[in-house]
């Protein structure tokens, strides 16, 4: 509509001014206005020949006294009609080749980003999930942090963690990272022997892109990884080995009023990996048994470090329990809920990477079959 209204504006003007004015050669820029709007070349064709035809046309049609206009200026104006048409033609087949290789590398980048950090299924071994993440980089669903929940032999088990740094430069770390712990975390019977492959694979990582020359890799030697990993059994017992990570939340379902969020009891933190090597002994955490309805927040410091414009930090766990809200508690509403209130306090501007993790203990105390079996025992004893 924009260069229609251009064309139809430029003529008004022409039938209702003198004769001696020359408002014409406004029809040149109608081609250029299509051009950066729609982009469609047809339009294009259509405007410069619309163009080109006025500036041909009789002078008696623009100018009632019948004065004709000099042959060099039509000739002008029909130049400079063409040549801005032509320009505008050519430009617009670059910018639709653009758009075309613009689609096609987002493809191939969403794809990869769902190889790095891969959605998460809904329900996974009794237990309810959600995760979400916001990048600093414009344009990125990956940064410097990392999840993942896995079922595996000894239970599910679970990692988030924090690269130093953010944004794209972090996503080789995050690769290696998460490659090795879902190799690890299927084939290591205790949770320190998947801390000792994930520090053994960071390492290599490390060197090998210390040995390489790469523009992404600058301060490779103070580069780590604070890790949180948990291992949810069957019966909701949770062991956790953390390193330098923060400590997750605890939420209660309450019938009445918003849940009750409360960080869990922090026990012995190591350095982050890549920082020192690990000692001998790796400080296990043991926390009480997860109930029904129980759901851990697990999130990078990203979430709490963040501040408005005024320099407050974000209440996370105010924003948890209002996400969470009375009733049982939903994994995803509680994601969404802390997300929007981040990009509300932050007005849409993040300086550093947040990865949120939900985790519901939905489990039955007793199996299926026992809680089939027993009515009919009990019918068969009356």
């Amino acid at each position: 509509m924009a260069p229609c209204l251009w064309v139809f504006g430029a003529l008004c003007w022409a039938l209702l001014t003198p004769h001696h004015t020359e408002v014409v050669a406004l029809l040149a820029a109608a081609p250029a206005i299509a051009c950066a709007t729609s982009g469609r070349r047809r339009c294009i064709v259509l405007l410069g020949g619309a163009g080109l035809l006025f500036a041909l046309a009789p002078p008696t049609a623009l100018e009632p006294d019948g004065d004709g206009k000099e042959p060099h200026a039509a000739l002008v104006t029909c130049c400079a009609t063409l040549g801005v048409a032509l320009a505008c033609y050519l430009t617009a087949g670059r910018k639709l080749r653009l758009l075309r290789e613009l689609e096609q590398l987002r493809a191939v980048a969403t794809a990869a980003q769902d190889v790095v950090l891969r959605p998460l299924p809904a329900r996974l071994e009794g237990i309810e999930l959600a995760g979400g993440h916001l990048s600093a980089s414009r344009g990125a669903a990956v940064g410097g942090d990392l999840y993942e929940v896995l079922a595996t032999p000894y239970g599910v088990r679970v990692i988030i963690g924090d690269v130093r740094g953010h944004g794209l430069a972090a996503i080789g770390t995050v690769a290696a990272v998460l490659g090795s712990f879902r190799e690890a975390a299927h084939e290591e019977p205790l949770l320190s022997g998947v801390l000792r492959r994930l520090d053994r694979a960071l390492e290599r990582h490390l060197r090998a892109r210390a040995s390489g020359e790469c523009p992404l890799d600058s301060h490779v030697d103070e580069e780590f990884v604070t890790v949180l990993l948990l291992e949810v059994r069957a019966d909701g017992e949770v062991t956790a080995l953390n390193c330098g990570h923060p400590w997750p939340y605890r939420l209660h379902e309450q019938p009445v009023g918003p849940a009750m969020a409360r960080q869990t009891a922090p026990g012995e933190v190591l350095p982050p990996l890549g920082l020192f090597p690990l000692p001998a002994e790796l400080p296990t955490a043991r926390w009480s048994a997860l109930g029904v309805g129980d759901t851990l927040v697990l999130h990078t410091d990203g979430a709490e470090d963040v501040r408005d414009a005024h320099g407050t930090f974000f209440p996370l766990r105010r924003a948890l329990s209002e996400a969470a809200g009375p009733g049982p508690l939903v994994p995803a509403a509680v994601v969404a809920g802390v997300r929007s209130a981040l990009l509300r306090h932050t007005g849409g501007r993040l300086t550093d990477d947040v990865a949120l993790l939900a985790l519901r203990f939905d489990r039955c105390p007793l199996s299926a079959t026992t809680a089939l079996t027993r009515p009919a025992a009990d019918a068969h004893r009356g």
